[in-house]
């Protein structure tokens, strides 16, 4: 009988997938340095030149591949913080503390990956130009369905990367972080263009891309060279750097207590007009101590000083929320119940499917949200408060700026982050909001990274994590509305329109040569 010789291995094919690999991965590796604690923001500006030239060399199916894989990798390596948080405070085994951190970087690199799949479909059906020029428009369109379906995610936006860069980061007025994110987007596509393109037509992409970045740093440049507003409102924050097993331990609630009226009359001296707490500050639930209550009151009259305090309120009958309590001499005078809970943290989505997962781990609880924003009145003036990651949300924040708030300030505890880079990348999002309703802010965070950053973004002053202590500063207060203030996201619904009409040009085109 004839012999039939196996057929010879692909050496060629197995080293291209390998190739590809290796670019998805280094992408992602590389996007992810460009966050905190690294902060090598320049690389932002090339690390997805490779995922635009892979999706052009790929058909779209293939293309979604790799974006999800660079996706992965960057959002695994970004949150990596949760594998601390899951370790420390879950009773879930490793390696399976991974679990959730793989399982949330596979859901984000979706959009990773959509990206990818689009624009390698204009490209094959209009050509790889057309395809670069839409990128941009494709990537903020992912970034705000990312931050929106399912109650939304937006940690990492691309544009957070330049938080430390000012004078990148003004266009925020006009357009919030997406239109930062559009600005990084287009100088990636570029580069892309460079790669791929005729040399004419890398040329004129170079060129566009150019007077977008330049345009960019041309308005950075003219609103960082205008006088600062002036100074007006002294408060001052405390950064307790309590561990978090310790919080709620009834055995180190007189020892906490001590802890924070320490810091309130260390931070009285500074005779500021607010003083903010941290996030559910108070070790029991203020509204119904009325021993600790009557004691902030007299530290309110005798500090001549407004304590913003978080706690946790409500009862077993009425479901408990996460709370900031505004206190004065005369006791209670306001109170702002967070909105935005945070899921698998203050509330188990679908819980009827999902609620055997409060057994697993401590920092799971099951609280009720707020129903509206709440703008205190002041003195010093009419301020915001977002606590915890409810500043990460545009669209929310800027409903407070929008109901006359002229200061925003965030309480939070990051002490479920310990050490790891995950306050740093909280801190990151925050000189943005600023820019984008030139709107200082206050930020008081139980072990770190507490702040105050101005109307342009600059962090002014900020604690180390786990350093004890109290900060004041004067702060100016908001005097007008900038545009995204007035039109909120705009540059999204534009980026929409474009996606669509970039998506049905390649449709007609496709029946066309069929």
């Amino acid at each position: 009988m004839p012999t039939v010789s196996p057929p010879a291995p692909d050496y060629g094919r197995g080293r291209a997938l390998l190739g590809d690999a290796l670019i998805a991965i280094t992408a992602g590796l590389a996007l992810g340095f460009a966050f905190p604690r690294f902060d090598w923001d320049a690389l932002a500006w090339v690390a997805l030149a490779p995922l635009l030239v892979t999706a052009l060399t790929h058909r779209p199916r293939v293309a979604f591949g790799w974006g999800w894989l660079t996706g992965l990798v960057f959002f695994a390596f970004l949150l990596r913080w949760l594998n601390f948080t899951f370790s420390v405070y879950s009773s879930i085994p490793f390696p399976l503390t991974l679990v959730p951190l793989l399982a949330l970087a596979g859901y984000c690199a979706l959009y990773f990956g959509l990206v990818a799949a689009a624009v390698s479909w204009v490209g094959w059906r209009r050509s790889p130009a057309w395809a670069l020029a839409a990128a941009p428009f494709l990537w903020v369109a992912a970034e705000w369905l990312r931050g929106h379906i399912m109650e939304g995610f937006p940690w990492g936006s691309l544009g957070y990367s330049q938080y430390l860069r000012l004078t990148v980061i003004q266009v925020a007025e006009l357009g919030g972080i997406h239109a930062v994110s559009f600005v990084v987007l287009a100088a990636n596509a570029a580069v892309a263009a460079a790669v791929l393109l005729p040399w004419r037509r890398a040329a004129g992409a170079l060129l566009i891309a150019g007077v977008i970045v330049g345009g960019c740093l041309a308005f950075g440049a003219a609103r960082l060279a205008e006088p600062p507003l002036p100074a007006e409102a002294r408060i001052a924050v405390m950064q307790p750097s309590i561990e978090q097993p310790l919080k709620w331990d009834e055995n180190h609630t007189a020892t906490v207590v001590a802890i924070y009226l320490a810091l309130a009359r260390r931070a009285g001296n500074e005779h500021p007009d607010l003083l903010v707490w941290p996030e559910t500050a108070s070790p029991t639930i203020l509204a119904r101590d009325e021993r600790l209550l009557k004691t902030l009151t007299e530290l309110a009259g005798t500090l001549r000083m407004r304590l913003l305090v978080g706690s946790v309120d409500g009862d077993d009958t009425r479901g408990y929320r996460n709370t900031a309590f505004l206190l004065t001499e005369k006791g209670i005078a306001g109170r702002y119940d967070k909105i935005h809970l945070v899921p698998f943290g203050e509330y188990v989505p679908l819980s009827g499917v999902f609620g055997f997962v409060k057994g697993w781990a401590e920092f799971i609880s099951e609280l009720e949200p707020g129903s509206s924003p709440v703008v205190f009145p002041g003195p010093p003036a009419p301020f915001g408060v977002v606590i915890c990651y409810e500043g990460i949300f545009p669209d929310l924040y800027r409903k407070f700026v929008k109901g006359g708030a002229r200061l925003m300030i965030n309480m939070t505890n990051d002490a479920w982050f310990g050490r790891t880079s995950g306050p740093a990348q909280h801190l990151a999002m925050y000189p943005l909001r600023a820019v984008e309703h030139r709107t200082a802010v206050v930020r008081a965070a139980n072990t770190g990274v507490s702040a105050f950053i101005a109307p342009s973004g600059r962090i002014v002053r900020w604690m180390r994590l786990f350093e004890r202590g109290t900060m004041s500063e004067t702060l100016p207060l908001r005097n007008g509305e900038t545009l995204y203030t007035r039109v909120g996201d705009w540059v999204a619904w534009l980026s929409f329109a474009v996606t669509a009409a970039a998506l049905g040009a390649a449709a007609v085109a496709g029946r066309r040569a069929a």
